[in-house]
């Protein structure tokens, strides 16, 4: 369409002032008014009919009054360039949605499960969770999911942006997309379709691209008043002037196309960035907001620390079985303290954990309790020994006091009211947390708190590490979630990270809310932003694109309008006529859309 109604305006004008066949070329100038502004007209119809005044509006009003004063060329030059400049945008937009649709072709399609040991390929619809899958050499992993048998290099770029190879063995994860390219490993599925990891990045950015930032809805509202002034203005124009042509002519030129698209592709384009580096960032809404933020609250452990402690010390106070019945618990949760646990007790005489059978129930902020032959048993942080008031031995003082003087998380477990067994945890601080949060304070974040259920002691020996002076120790979900509303009360926007199911209620009240890539589900669904390969100064790198695509779209919005003044200046003066000034009008929109694709060249 936009070919043949580009084609016929050449030819008009080319019959018109180079062969003086004037009939001719009106005929190829209505011909692509008909093909390049029907459309135009139909959007405005519809817009109507939803009582809306469009933009579109205000082009076929001037292309209708263009015809009948009998100004073929100046409609037909409307209507192309008009539809040019909106196949400019939606190329744009196409091109900022690319990633996703890579994403969706390189899916696995296929996978080799393992049935009576034998290889079977079925379509990747037909996995379900617990199967067990082959993955060889040159393979997708075709699930996310553990690995039971082999190791082997495997690529991960898809998932975590990283290009270096990754070693893989048996007891690691795996996940859907990322690619063998030596070695060949058994998978058991934990996770298909689109509750992988791949099938939620495909998900939060294809959300993401589809709201609207609060900016992006303002011009919307902007566009619905804006239309009916410039009519009033060119029905006056024309009641003072009797000049018809200068009416349409201020129709035309005042139609703010720059404006109406310069929000929406500086958010596509920053939310596309995001992407590229592993920041999933979901909407304009919240590029807004993240670039507001000036107070940062974090959790401890999963968030600057790896997640992954390991059991250091160990003290049994009673020769009995409590070791393997507390890893039996454990194993019930998804807490990190409870998963190393277990897995010291499973290394420690390569034993695997008993099956005892014992329902739990979770106490947020404290830990579990259950039941066992009639004896009450709880497993979890200090607030264990508050909530049942036990008191300690000389000797379990002094114990408890050197674990945590050592800087290890402490889990502890009674058995009626007498403490059974301590365990003595640590955990790595992530790299680069220190730097991020000094370039953070820089940024502006100038109010930054370290929120934890741990110790006292523990929280403030991380704290000095990461270089932080603000924290809160001991904390129950709740309490945490209460103290981020007391801030938001008096006036600070506020930024929490975090990882775990507690976390969940203070990474949705939070102004922005951001997830490690590597937390529960639940921290993720809630999460304004997640960042994939749980790398901490990503967080930075998500607060520079939002102050980034601000200001991307405050220069388009200040391009969109400068541009309109411009050219109505033009014409009050004489300068522009209809056709020359939506050639720069449709400049504009290409300038405007430039400058946003700069975003996607962000560097880091």
């Amino acid at each position: 369409m936009l070919v043949v109604a580009g084609t016929l305006t050449v030819i008009g004008w080319l019959m018109q002032h180079l062969a003086d066949q004037g009939l001719i070329a009106n005929g190829a100038y209505g011909i692509a008014t008909l093909v390049a502004g029907l459309p135009i007209i139909f959007k405005a119809i519809s817009a109507l009919r939803a009582r809306v005044m469009s933009i579109e509006l205000l082009v076929s009003i001037a292309v209708v009054g263009a015809v009948a004063i009998l100004e073929f060329e100046e409609a037909a030059m409307v209507t192309f360039l008009f539809a040019f400049g909106n196949f400019l945008e939606q190329r744009t937009l196409q091109k900022t949605h690319q990633a996703i649709q890579n994403l969706m072709e390189m899916q696995p399609t296929t996978a080799t499960m393992v049935v009576d040991g034998q290889y079977q390929e079925v379509e990747i619809d037909e996995v379900d969770e617990e199967a067990v899958l082959v993955v060889r050499v040159g393979d997708q992993v075709p699930v996310d999911g553990e690995i039971i048998s082999g190791s082997a290099e495997v690529d991960e770029a898809l998932i975590t942006g990283e290009s270096k190879l990754v070693d893989k063995t048996t007891g690691d994860q795996a996940y859907m997309g990322s690619i063998v390219e030596n070695g060949q490993i058994l998978v058991q599925a934990q996770k298909v379709g689109e509750d992988t990891t791949f099938g939620k990045i495909i998900e939060l950015v294809e959300e993401a691209q589809d709201n609207q930032a609060r900016m992006s809805k303002f011009i919307d509202r902007f566009a619905k008043y804006y239309t009916p002034f410039v009519l009033v203005v060119a029905i006056l124009i024309l009641l003072f002037t009797k000049n018809l042509r200068l009416a349409i002519t201020i129709l035309v030129l005042a139609c703010p196309g720059a404006l109406v698209i310069g929000a929406p592709v500086s958010n596509v384009a920053g939310i596309g960035r995001g992407a590229k580096a592993g920041i999933l960032i979901k909407g304009g809404d919240v590029i807004d907001q993240l670039a507001q933020v000036d107070t940062i609250l974090f959790d401890k452990t999963g968030t600057v620390t790896e997640g992954r402690p390991t059991v250091k010390s160990i003290k049994e106070y009673q020769e009995d079985h409590w070791l393997a019945l507390a890893a039996d618990l454990e194993k019930q949760t998804n807490h990190p303290l409870a998963r190393s646990i277990v897995e010291y007790y499973e290394k420690r005489g390569q034993k695997t954990t008993a099956d005892f059978n014992l329902p739990i129930t979770t106490i947020k902020g404290i830990g579990i309790q259950s039941e066992y032959q009639g004896q009450t048993i709880w497993i979890g942080s200090r607030r264990v020994l508050t909530e049942n008031r036990i008191e300690l031995t000389a000797q379990q003082s002094r114990d408890l006091q050197a674990i945590e003087n050592d800087g290890q998380s402490v889990v502890l477990m009674t058995v009626d009211q007498k403490l059974v067994l301590m365990v003595g945890l640590v955990d790595q601080v992530r790299k680069g947390v220190k730097e991020t949060f000094e370039k953070l304070k820089q940024s502006g974040i100038d109010k930054q708190w370290m929120l934890t259920g741990d110790n006292s002691f523990i929280a403030e020996k991380i704290a000095k590490t990461i270089g932080i002076n603000q924290v809160k120790s001991q904390m129950l979900p709740e309490e945490k979630a209460l103290f981020l509303e007391q801030l938001q009360n008096d006036g600070r926007h506020v930024l929490f990270v975090g990882d775990g199911i507690n976390d969940s209620p203070s990474i949705a009240k939070a102004n922005v809310g951001i997830a490690m890539g590597n937390g529960t589900d639940v921290a993720i669904e809630t999460s304004d932003v997640v960042l994939i390969d749980s790398d901490f100064s990503n967080i930075q790198n998500a607060r520079r694109v939002a102050k980034a695509t601000m200001r991307n779209t405050m220069q388009n919005v200040g391009i969109a309008i400068g541009t309109v003044a411009l050219l109505l200046i033009g014409v009050a003066y004489g300068w522009v006529n209809m056709a020359s000034g939506m050639l720069f009008h449709e400049i504009s929109i290409l300038v405007v859309i430039f400058n946003a694709m700069r975003l996607l060249r962000m560097k880091f």
